[in-house]
């Protein structure tokens, strides 16, 4: 799976694997990131996508507080994670889904921005802890391989 993704400055990543040590039988999360929009198999969608982001701005991006997915569409619950507040982020996502068709129970509507921290176990003691803030303003996004664990191509913003 191919996805554009927002990456996460170190403060966030260590927030998160601070937070996922604290658990015992959960899978934490190794690479942390944050989805702005699922691309599926195919990453050659970036010229689509690269239209779609043209005159996109930097935005700002916070990082505040922990939830979780307790029932999860897909793998194993609950899936802890850090709330992420962003109208841009949002902005984005829904320009993105009028090129690229939204992924069912994922997407659109349902879409809910977030840095996972952790998976199954005793993920769930980390909901409503406090974490944060951290902000960041975002002028960069990626195109990731999520197959192969690389960043495949980057855009710079404005686009």
């Amino acid at each position: 799976m191919y996805s554009l993704n927002v990456p996460v400055p170190p403060a966030v990543g260590r927030l998160a694997s601070g937070l996922a040590s604290e658990t015992l039988t959960a899978d934490c999360r190794t690479r942390h990131s944050l989805v702005a929009k699922r691309l599926g198999e195919e990453w050659r969608v970036s010229k689509q996508v690269r239209e779609a982001l043209s005159g996109t701005a930097p935005f700002r991006v916070k990082v505040e507080g922990v939830d979780a997915f307790r029932q999860p569409t897909a793998g194993k619950g609950p899936v802890a994670y850090l709330d992420v507040e962003s109208q841009g982020l949002w902005d984005l996502h829904y320009r993105l889904c009028e090129v690229l068709d939204p992924i069912p129970e994922l997407e659109g509507d349902d879409y809910t921005p977030h840095v996972t921290i952790a998976r199954g176990g005793d993920a769930h003691q980390l909901i409503g802890r406090d974490a944060g803030p951290i902000e960041w303003t975002v002028e960069r996004l990626e195109f990731y391989d999520s197959h192969n664990r690389v960043t495949v191509e980057s855009v710079s913003l404005p686009a």
